[in-house]
Parts: C-alpha cells; sequence; structure tokens
C-alpha cells in the first residue's frame, strides 16, 4: 500500500475549474429550457386522448385531472421554492441569520396545517360530487333515445352486438355522433378492460357478469378503443376502432350489414364458439341468427346457481309426484 501511494502521489492529477454558483444555477436554467424544448419538438404531431377529449363524459373527466393537478401543484410549488430557496439562502458561506426555532411561530402552524386541510376539503367534496355525475350506470342526459350495444371482451378480440339491429361486429364499433350509446360489458375470457381514451374512462369487463358504460361522442371521427388490463400474449392487439357517424353514415353502415353486403357472415352460437376461440382478428361483420348470445354468455359462468335452481325444481317435482302417489293410495284404500 505505501507503494501504490508513492505512485499516485507522483500523478499529476489536474484540477477542475471552479464555477460559481450564480453561473451553476444558470447552467440548470438553461438545461432545463433545452429539455423541454427537446421534449416540444420530439412529441409535436403526437395526439394526447386524454386531454383531446371528444365526448362529454371524457371532458368532464378532463376538467376532474386538470382541476386535481392544478390542486396538487398548490402544494409542490412552494415545496420546491423552498427548498432551493433555503438551500440558496443558507448554503456554506452564507451571512443570513438562521432562524431554526419556529415550532411555536402560531402564523406558520397555521399555513403548514391549513393549506393542506383547505385543499382534502375541497377534493373531497369534489369527489364526492363527480363519483355521483360521472356513475358510469347512469344515464347521459338527452332527448334522443340510447342506442343499446352488448360488448363481450374475447381473446383478444372485442365482439359488438346490436341487439335492436340484429347485427354485431368485431373490433369495430359505430354509433351516431351527439346520440347516447349504452353499452353492456361481459367477457367469455380473462377479465378484461373496456376503453376508448377520447370519449370516457376505461370500465372493467368480467365473466358471468354484465356492467355498462353510457358514452357520447359530440365530433364525428374514428377513436382508438382498446383493452386497458393485461389479458395474455394478445393483449397489445386487442384493439378496436370506433367510429362516431353521422345520422346518414350510421344508417348506411347498418344498411351495408343487413342487406348481406360482400363479407358479412350469419352468427349463431355455433359460429360464436368458433370466434370465441383464442387469437387476434381483423374487423368482420356479422348477421345475428341467435339474439340471446350476450345472455347465454354471461349465464355460462354461472352453471353453480343454475344447477341449484334446476335441482331445487327436481326436488320440488318430486315432492309433488310423491304427493299425488300418496294421495290415489288413500283413495285407492
Amino acid at each position: 500500500m505505501p507503494k501504490v501511494k508513492a505512485i499516485l502521489s507522483k500523478v499529476n492529477i489536474p484540477s477542475l475549474p471552479t464555477i460559481s454558483r450564480r453561473t451553476l444555477v444558470l447552467l440548470w436554467v438553461v438545461a432545463g429550457v433545452l429539455f423541454v424544448g427537446l421534449l416540444v419538438v420530439l412529441l409535436r404531431g403526437h395526439s394526447f386522448p386524454l386531454l383531446q377529449t371528444r365526448g362529454e363524459v371524457a371532458s368532464r373527466q378532463r376538467d376532474l385531472l386538470i382541476f386535481a393537478t392544478v390542486l396538487a401543484v398548490l402544494v409542490l410549488l412552494p415545496v420546491y421554492i423552498m427548498l432551493f430557496g433555503f438551500a440558496w439562502r443558507y448554503r456554506a458561506g452564507h451571512k443570513r441569520t438562521y432562524k431554526p426555532n419556529w415550532d411555536g411561530d402560531s402564523r406558520v402552524e397555521a399555513v403548514w396545517w391549513g393549506v393542506p386541510i383547505i385543499i382534502i376539503l375541497v377534493l373531497s367534496v369534489v369527489t364526492w360530487v363527480t363519483s355521483h355525475s360521472l356513475d358510469p350506470f347512469k344515464p347521459l342526459t338527452s332527448t334522443q333515445k340510447p342506442l343499446k350495444i352488448q360488448v363481450i371482451a374475447l381473446q383478444w378480440k372485442w365482439l359488438f352486438i346490436y341487439p335492436e339491429e340484429n347485427i354485431a361486429s368485431v373490433n369495430e364499433v359505430a354509433f351516431p355522433a351527439n346520440q347516447p350509446v349504452e353499452f353492456s360489458i361481459t367477457s367469455d375470457a380473462p377479465m378484461n378492460s373496456f376503453w376508448i381514451p377520447q370519449l370516457g374512462g376505461q370500465i372493467y369487463a368480467m365473466s358471468g357478469m354484465s356492467t355498462k358504460l353510457n358514452l357520447k361522442a359530440d365530433v364525428v371521427g374514428d377513436y382508438r378503443g382498446m383493452s386497458s388490463n393485461i389479458s395474455g400474449k394478445g393483449f397489445a392487439d386487442m384493439t378496436f376502432t370506433a367510429r362516431a357517424l353521422s345520422a346518414t353514415g350510421y344508417n348506411n353502415w347498418v344498411q351495408h350489414i343487413e342487406h348481406h353486403a360482400l363479407g358479412v357472415e350469419h352468427l349463431d352460437m355455433d359460429e360464436y364458439k368458433q370466434l370465441a376461440k383464442p387469437g387476434t382478428s381483423g374487423v368482420k361483420y356479422f348477421h345475428i341468427h341467435d339474439p340471446s348470445i350476450f345472455d347465454t354468455v354471461v349465464a355460462k359462468y354461472m352453471h353453480g346457481m343454475q344447477s341449484t335452481d334446476t335441482d331445487t325444481a327436481s326436488e320440488d317435482e318430486d315432492n309433488h309426484t310423491h304427493n299425488v302417489e300418496g294421495h290415489m293410495n288413500t283413495e285407492d284404500m
């Protein structure tokens, strides 16, 4: 070790140039500006569905997100300002008067207790109100009757059934803009999550259950829909297109399927079983031959309940038969 130290002592290591604190701060500011500028350049032309909303529900959820973010900034911004301000004010070699004993200052106590209490109270009121107003089961206020669409999450595709039109589609759902849509959602596969970011928040699709989601598109256009719950190797391809059309465009879309246009297939339970096999799929259209597919899918995961009902019915029938036989024997006597 002494030899190593002797060798190192002979090595001439150049000293780093000293930088003033003001120069260091200026460098940090310049680096921050360059970083923000780089982000602006890289993100130019990219969309942000959560902020670029096109539906009533999504717009209200975006406003809630922005409001909560602003409240968080009201807390974080002063904290970081004080952090760097104190670090600069009381740096090594400072000539400021250091007064650490603030525990008895009622004004400071009022600030650091009062501000968080006010923010929590505001958030609690807003959360209470929006939890009820944005309830996915709550129908949207409109003069138009909501369009009913049944959604079945498969591996790894989406089946949309229109019970009133007797048509169905895979990985594409269409509806008129400015008309409420009532989605009834279930799953015939592992639990999934149905989400159209520009129109509204996600809701889970679960086997043996039917959930609802009420949405409305304010602008005509095609919107990306997806699964937001990892469900296996085909999860990344489990996307669909939500098409908000004009009234005329939607009628033409329905008629295209109803009139058995090229590529339209028939959908009954046998065809459904083939469709439900694991695998990705492109866009497909069907004419419904079995209107009970959605209810059948929900009920197939409720065999325990069905078996109980069947057993109870069989037991009642056996008791009734036993009583009838006993009555007949009594009359014979």
